[in-house]
C-alpha cells in the first residue's frame, strides 16, 4: 500500500484533535508540548494538503471548519489505530529488553563480562540475563542460530553469516611453573615450544586456534602432535602450576599468578601472539535493546586494556 502525500503525519492530525478537543490552539500547544508558533505551523501545513481551511478562529477560541469536521472525524480512527501500534511496539520492545542471551568464550566470561554485566545491570536493572560459556567457535554457531543474542568470541577466524567489533585485544603467553627448564632461560626457540607437549584447550577455541595459526605462519608444515587438552582455563592454570607442562593462555587469565610468581611467562624467540576480542551478531541485523547496550559497554571498556 502506498500512501499518498496528501495525507498529513500523526503529529499534525494529533494536533488538530487537541485543537478541537481543548477548544484553543495555545492550550493544544501547550498540551504537546511545543510553542504556539509551532502548533500554527503544523496547522497550515495541514490545510496545504487538504486544500481547505480546517480551523476558524473566533473571539472564544478555535472550532472547526466543514473540512475540518471532515478530517476530524477520521482522524480519531486513525489516532486510535496509531495509539494501539504504539503500545503494540512498546509490548514487543518490553519483552525484548526483558531478556538477554549472550554466549561468549570463556576467557571473556571469566575476566571481561562481570563488570560488563554490572554496568548493563545499572542502566537496565529489569533485564535477565542468560549467560552461556563455552568455545568461541559454539559462540558463533549459537548466535548464528538465534539461540544468543549477542556472542563474544576470541578467535581470529571472523565467520560469514556473523558481523563483529573489536571490543578489546588480548596477548596470549607461554607460562609455566617456575621449576621448569623454560623458566629459567631468556628465550626459548620457536621450534622448540612446537616440539613440547602443551597444556590447550579443546579444538574450538579461541586461544587454541589462535596459538596454531601464529605458530604455522613460522613453521608452515607444523602439525600439532601431543598435548593435554582440558575444557577449562581454570584446570589449564592449575595443571601448569603443578608443573604438567607449559600452557598457552590469555594474559588476562594468568595476571595474578605472575604476579604471585606461581607461574613464570615464557618468552619465545620472534613469537608475539596479539588477537582481537569481538563482539559478533547475525550479519545484517542492527543490535537493539540490550544486546545494543552490553556491546556499548565493551567497545567503551575493553579497549582501555
Amino acid at each position: 500500500m502506498r500512501i499518498s502525500t496528501h495525507v498529513p503525519d500523526l503529529t499534525a492530525l494529533d494536533l488538530l484533535l487537541s485543537v478541537i478537543e481543548l477548544g484553543s490552539l495555545g492550550r493544544a500547544a501547550q498540551a504537546h508540548g511545543i510553542s504556539q508558533p509551532s502548533a500554527s505551523s503544523r496547522i497550515r501545513y495541514l490545510e496545504r494538503l487538504v486544500g481547505a481551511p480546517v480551523l476558524r478562529r473566533t473571539s472564544l477560541g478555535s472550532v472547526p471548519t466543514a473540512a475540518g469536521d471532515m478530517i476530524t472525524a477520521l482522524a480519531r480512527d486513525v489516532i486510535e489505530a496509531a495509539q494501539r501500534l504504539d503500545d503494540g511496539i512498546a509490548r514487543l520492545r518490553a519483552d525484548r529488553d526483558a531478556h538477554l542471551r549472550v554466549a561468549a568464550s570463556q576467557t571473556i566470561v571469566e575476566y571481561l563480562l562481570p563488570r560488563w554485566l554490572k554496568e548493563l545491570r545499572a542502566q537496565s536493572p529489569q533485564t535477565a540475563v542468560t549467560l552461556v560459556a563455552c568455545n568461541s567457535s559454539d559462540v558463533s554457531a549459537s548466535v548464528a542460530a538465534g539461540r544468543a543474542d549477542l556472542g563474544f568470541v576470541e578467535s581470529p577466524i571472523h565467520p560469514p553469516d556473523l558481523d563483529s567489533a573489536t571490543v578489546a585485544r588480548d596477548e596470549l603467553l607461554v607460562v609455566t611453573a617456575p621449576e621448569h627448564p623454560w623458566a629459567r632461560r631468556t628465550a626459548v626457540t620457536v621450534e622448540e615450544l612446537a616440539a613440547e607437549t602443551l597444556l590447550h584447550r579443546e579444538v574450538g577455541s579461541g586461544a587454541r586456534t589462535a596459538f596454531e595459526r601464529a605458530l604455522r605462519k613460522h613453521l608452515p608444515d607444523w602439525r600439532p602432535d601431543t598435548c593435554f587438552e582440558l575444557s577449562s582455563t581454570a584446570a589449564i592454570k592449575n595443571a601448569a602450576v603443578t608443573g604438567l607442562a607449559p600452557a598457552v593462555l590469555s594474559s588476562l587469565a594468568v595476571t595474578r599468578e605472575l604476579q604471585a610468581r606461581s607461574l613464570t611467562a615464557v618468552n619465545v624467540s620472534g613469537l608475539s601472539i596479539r588477537r582481537s576480542l569481538r563482539a559478533v551478531w547475525p550479519v545484517g541485523q542492527n543490535l537493539t535493546g540490550p544486546a545494543r547496550q552490553l556491546c556499548a559497554i565493551a567497545l567503551r571498556t575493553g579497549r582501555s586494556l
